[in-house]
């Protein structure tokens, strides 16, 4: 996984680009593989592990009636945890993960597995729902949901 995020730091560098992260179910994970690479701090702003609503809302602005219509692990949260870190942080990117890592969650709609990130850029925002898996384990689905946000990154920059 090393070389996949020395990938990332070093695409972002060539473009000039910086970035943030605003992390629910990955738990700090993202700005971890990142700040294993050295150099980083050249790209890498900071991130915000935002596990509660509270912190949610109160620091990365997301809209109480986002989560109270579409649930913390929504397109929509998504987006807006993504939107609001690169605000918060002054980047040129902003990315985010909220979602079901297990053992215990989910729903029928979005069962363990279920995980919703977004990507916030100069161009706009987007969400995307990635279906990691019921069978995985709680490491397992955490460290794809990674993997996944950062292969979409990089296929966008």
């Amino acid at each position: 996984m090393k070389d996949f995020f020395t990938k990332l730091v070093n695409t972002l560098k060539e473009k000039g680009l910086t970035i943030s992260c605003a992390e629910s179910c990955t738990g700090g994970l993202i700005a971890k593989y990142i700040t294993d690479i050295s150099g980083a701090s050249s790209v890498f702003c900071g991130g915000v592990v935002s596990y509660v609503n509270e912190v949610k809302m109160k620091v990365l602005g997301v809209s109480p009636s986002t989560i109270e219509s579409f649930t913390e692990v929504s397109y929509e949260c998504a987006k807006e945890m993504a939107m609001g870190v690169k605000g918060l942080m002054s980047t040129d990117i902003g990315i985010s993960t909220t979602g079901f890592a297990g053992p215990s969650g989910g729903t029928d709609k979005d069962p363990v597995g279920t995980v919703y990130v977004g990507i916030a850029t100069k161009n706009g925002c987007e969400g995307v729902r990635l279906s990691l898996g019921t069978t995985l384990s709680r490491d397992e689905i955490r460290n794809k949901a990674c993997y996944s946000l950062i292969n979409l990154l990089l296929e966008k920059i």
